[in-house]
């Protein structure tokens, strides 16, 4: 396995974890915004893969998604802005994250395109546990991590079954819902990654609602990593024709917080 991911997870402080969608609100402006999110601090970059239907993700990632398709932007695309930037950034953990029908679509050559392009992981949102081995061995083949999630709702009993074939880190989901509409408290996050951490030795990256510098502060004083999306691809939809120097002033601020709070 690379180890870019471990890297990130093994300082002594809380990892930043940036979403943006690939190709919004162009491929052409994808570059620059992943450059800022490097600049700013983002110690893992999770690219999306633009999908039609994607189902756990809220207004703000919904409407990146249209952005992003109608600027033509394909998976080869993404695989080709993945390239590209691992082209230009070697260090920086990159991880592609959506939803399993389009990577089906792509066909039995994904993981291994993905990993000559640079990718480091791949989280799959819809894939259940119980059907990892349809597309499991092929990343894992191709060495790519694997990152699952978890869930306020994952209980005992379904943890482990979760965790069977994770590696890179635990995506904890903080609240019961979609993207970007509600924060869970820090206690209870708190909680959730104890019992997490009882069973694994993954690093627990915890997303889901966290917009502002504090937020990203208290996360970060009880997970290993704070993961941070709708509020990032609002700023890009605000702010359409040159998004990155307020992708980059916003993900500073999160970086600031969480340094100063670990």
């Amino acid at each position: 396995m690379t180890d870019r991911l471990s890297a990130a997870f093994a300082r002594n402080r809380a990892a930043l974890v940036a979403f943006v969608t690939a190709g919004d609100p162009s491929p052409a402006h994808t570059p620059a915004i992943l450059d800022a999110l490097v600049d700013a601090g983002a110690d893992v970059i999770e690219l999306g893969m633009p999908f039609t239907d994607p189902m756990a993700d809220g207004p703000a990632i919904q409407a990146g998604s249209i952005r992003a398709l109608n600027a033509g932007t394909t998976l080869k695309r993404t695989l080709r802005i993945a390239g590209d930037f691992r082209a230009r950034h070697p260090k920086t953990p990159l991880i592609l994250m959506g939803y399993l029908n389009p990577v089906l679509a792509y066909g039995s050559a994904f993981a291994a395109d993905a990993a000559k392009a640079g990718v480091d992981g791949c989280i799959l949102v819809d894939l259940p546990p119980e059907e990892h081995e349809e597309v499991g061995p092929a990343f894992r083949d191709a060495g790519l991590h694997f990152i699952r999630l978890a869930t306020p709702t994952t209980n005992e009993a379904r943890l482990p079954t979760v965790l069977n074939g994770a590696s890179g880190f635990l995506y904890y989901v903080s609240v019961a819902g979609v993207t970007g509409t509600a924060s869970a408290a820090t206690t209870d996050v708190g909680d959730a990654v104890a019992r997490i951490k009882a069973h694994s030795d993954l690093p627990v990256a915890v997303g889901f609602g966290i917009r502002t510098p504090r937020q990203a502060a208290a996360i970060a004083r009880v997970a290993d990593g704070v993961v941070v999306g709708s509020a990032i691809v609002d700023l890009i939809g605000e702010n359409p024709d040159d998004p990155a120097p307020a992708v980059h002033a916003y993900v500073q601020s999160l970086s600031e917080a969480i340094r100063d709070a670990t």
